[in-house]
């Protein structure tokens, strides 16, 4: 069973694995919300970033160890541990969206007041009223009308366009900084897309295809870039250590000739 995935720490699983897997303890699970901007999921109470999830984020706590729990993502299954602060049982209805790459959230409906906190595409809201070009958070707090919306986006690579120039992150999820399969999950989320959350994983859950169009997925052992075009791709890359455009033949001689190779082929999402 893969580590990423599984509802299961070294002491206690989800009561759905309950015959599969063997722990001392089992537990009904918890249901949960992200209340915070952006917090590191990590593979161990004190261990290093696997992924990131955004504000707004639904949540399972499986484990409370000290002042970390063991939660699984319902946006992909992910598992890890995050601090038990960044958590909230209050969960009003989603009803939007974050679709700017980043926006900020005002204690009134006044750009010119000082911002409570900035949010990333994606971000999961729970809007109760717009006027005035503001949405009114029940969570608290204002956020711009153009900056989101009820509706799934049509178009994963232009979604994924508008991360143009975000930082390179390993295990990034956000504008403040995103890797390749956190691009490719953004992109496909905001089309309501299912996606997972690491390129190995979107490589098997998508089916194979020979004639590359826009919004392929394209595969390199460890790596993924989206189709812009059957000759351009977009993707965030260590190389540039940013979010970028490529030409796709361009991007398959040089990571041969960097020995990162081989090109896998493209995958259909959707």
């Amino acid at each position: 069973m893969d580590r990423r995935l599984t509802p299961a720490t070294d002491r206690v699983a989800l009561d759905t694995l309950r015959g599969i897997v063997d722990r001392s303890a089992y537990a009904p699970g918890q249901p949960a919300r992200l209340a915070v901007p952006l917090v590191d999921l990590l593979n161990a109470p004190d261990g290093r970033r696997d992924r990131q999830l955004n504000f707004g984020a639904d949540l399972t706590i499986i484990e409370r160890r000290g002042d970390m729990v063991f939660v699984q993502a319902a946006l992909d299954g992910y598992c890890g541990w995050v601090p038990a602060a960044t958590l909230t049982q209050d969960r009003p209805p989603v009803t939007h969206r974050v679709t700017a790459p980043a926006t900020h959230v005002y204690p009134t409906p006044d750009m010119k007041r000082p911002e409570l906190m900035s949010l990333s595409l994606g971000a999961r809201l729970s809007v109760t009223s717009v006027a005035d070009g503001f949405a009114a958070l029940a969570t608290g707090g204002h956020v711009p009308a153009q900056h989101v919306g009820d509706s799934p986006a049509a178009d994963p690579a232009a979604v994924a366009e508008n991360l143009l120039g975000t930082p390179y992150l390993w295990g990034g999820n956000s504008r403040a900084g995103i890797d390749c399969s956190g691009l490719v999950q953004a992109a496909l989320t905001a089309c309501d897309i299912a996606c997972p959350g690491d390129s190995d994983l979107q490589r098997d859950a998508f089916p194979a295809m020979e004639q590359i169009r826009r919004n392929d997925l394209l595969f390199w052992p460890g790596h993924v870039a989206m189709a812009l075009s059957p000759d351009l791709m977009i993707h965030a890359t260590a190389w540039t250590m940013s979010v970028t455009r490529e030409p796709i033949r361009d991007a398959i001689a040089r990571i041969d000739a960097a020995g990162q190779g081989p090109f896998q082929g493209a995958r259909r999402p959707g």
